[in-house]
C-alpha cells in the first residue's frame, strides 16, 4: 500500500490507517501463521485471525452465547478466490489514501472509510459482512 500510514507487522500483512482509524488490512496469500493470533484489533467490528492447531488436536464442541452487540457501520472481509483487482482505499472524507493490488488467495478487511475496486481480469470475490440484511440503503456512491 502506498500513500498511507502503512504498517507491516509481519511479511504478508499490510495495514492502512489514517488519523488513527483503521481503514483496511491485507493478508497476502503468502502469509503463514505459526501460532494463533488475530490480525485485527479487538475494537474492530469484524475480527480476522488465524487459529493454529497441531495435527491430532481437537476443537471441543461448543456453541456461541447469544451476546447482544451494537454495531454501527458495515465492515467487510473479501477473499479473492480467483483473478486480480486493485482496491482503492479512501478515508472518511472520501480522499483516496492508497491503492493495493490483490490477487487470488489474498484477503482484505475493509474496516472504515470507503473503498472501490478496479477489476483487471475475471475476478471472483468471496464477501463476508455483518447481517442481517435490512433492505435499507447501505451504500453511498461517490
Amino acid at each position: 500500500m502506498t500513500g498511507s500510514k502503512h504498517i507491516t507487522e509481519q511479511p504478508g500483512i499490510e495495514v492502512c490507517e489514517k488519523d488513527g482509524q483503521l481503514l483496511a488490512v491485507v493478508v497476502r496469500r503468502s502469509f503463514r501463521a505459526t501460532s494463533t493470533r488475530f490480525i485485527t484489533p479487538d475494537s474492530c467490528n469484524q475480527q480476522l485471525g488465524f487459529v493454529v492447531y497441531p495435527a491430532g488436536s481437537e476443537i471441543p464442541r461448543h456453541a456461541h452465547l447469544p451476546l447482544a452487540r451494537s454495531i454501527v457501520g458495515t465492515s467487510e472481509v473479501l477473499l479473492v478466490r480467483e483473478g486480480r483487482c486493485t482496491a482503492q482505499i479512501y478515508d472518511a472524507l472520501r480522499n483516496l489514501i492508497t491503492e493495493v493490488e490483490l490477487a487470488a488467495g489474498d484477503v482484505i478487511v475493509l474496516n472504515g472509510g470507503a473503498h472501490g475496486f478496479r477489476v483487471h481480469e475475471n475476478t471472483t470475490l468471496m464477501e463476508v459482512k455483518q447481517g442481517p440484511f435490512t433492505g435499507l440503503p447501505e451504500k453511498e456512491r461517490f
